[in-house]
């Protein structure tokens, strides 16, 4: 049976934070995820998940200032240094949270600079994370977004992240595999799951269009988890949808697997 964490950056975002975790728990959810822990005590963030019960599964490295609009700065060649430095703090993180693996967004493409340029910076890069993450135990994963939602945004396609993965060459990088974003830009769900399967470590959903709950779109989410569950996958799959109306009201779906 599939595994669901609870995105805490979508879900229950109409109370603080911190309140969220309790929320989860409510609502039978074992586990949960975020984008960034970084604005709050590693410390704190410990006490609620134990309080509650809950596993972290998932948070993301450092993306830049996401409240101006950066989404990840992995494949920019002018802030390496920075990129570092979010490397050991995310490491410290998950260390004390209790994390095995960290996604990183690799950025949007700024105006001026080759693709090449890039691509070279965001492999670098990544080199040097699954390195520094493999000697804490911790995975590394690289998510391809839409770019209807973000705009310009480095990293798009699975196959290209695919190709990406073979060329840093680390036992250590694996695929986020977002359904949502996979559907607005390519469809082919199954067929790909199932051809990428060793390579994904995590998988995150939201219907389309909209970004709503399952069953509220085009996807047929019965069908996905029943297919999951055919080929093997035996990781978490993430709940980062924008409810419809409140989170609770659209449970729905997820009652069958609480």
């Amino acid at each position: 049976m599939p595994k669901f964490a609870a995105n805490l950056t979508m879900l229950f975002n109409e109370v603080p934070f911190m309140e969220r975790f309790d929320k989860a728990a409510a609502a039978n959810f074992k586990a949960v995820e975020f984008l960034f822990p970084y604005a709050f005590p590693a410390a704190d963030i410990k006490a609620k998940l134990d309080q509650n019960k809950l596993t972290l599964v998932l948070h993301n490295l450092p993306a830049g200032n996401w409240e101006a609009g950066e989404r990840g700065i992995a494949c920019l060649p002018d802030r390496i240094e920075e990129f570092r430095k979010g490397v050991a703090n995310a490491v410290e993180y998950a260390t004390a949270l209790g994390v095995s693996q960290v996604n990183c967004l690799a950025g949007k493409m700024p105006e001026g600079v080759a693709h090449n340029v890039l691509r070279t910076t965001f492999i670098d890069n990544l080199k040097y994370a699954a390195a520094e993450l493999k000697k804490a135990n911790i995975k590394l994963l690289i998510e391809p977004i839409n770019t209807f939602d973000i705009p310009g945004f480095f990293l798009s396609g699975t196959q290209q992240a695919i190709d990406i993965i073979t060329e840093v060459g680390s036992d250590n990088l694996f695929l986020q595999y977002d359904i949502y974003h996979a559907q607005r830009m390519e469809g082919e769900l199954a067929n790909s799951i199932q051809k990428h399967l060793s390579k994904i470590a995590h998988i995150q959903l939201a219907d389309n269009p909209g970004r709503n709950e399952p069953g509220t779109g085009e996807i047929n989410y019965a069908y996905i988890f029943a297919m999951l569950d055919r080929i093997g996958y035996a990781g978490w799959i993430g709940c980062e949808y924008k409810p419809a109306a409140t989170t609770e009201a659209g449970l729905g779906w997820f009652k069958p697997f609480a």
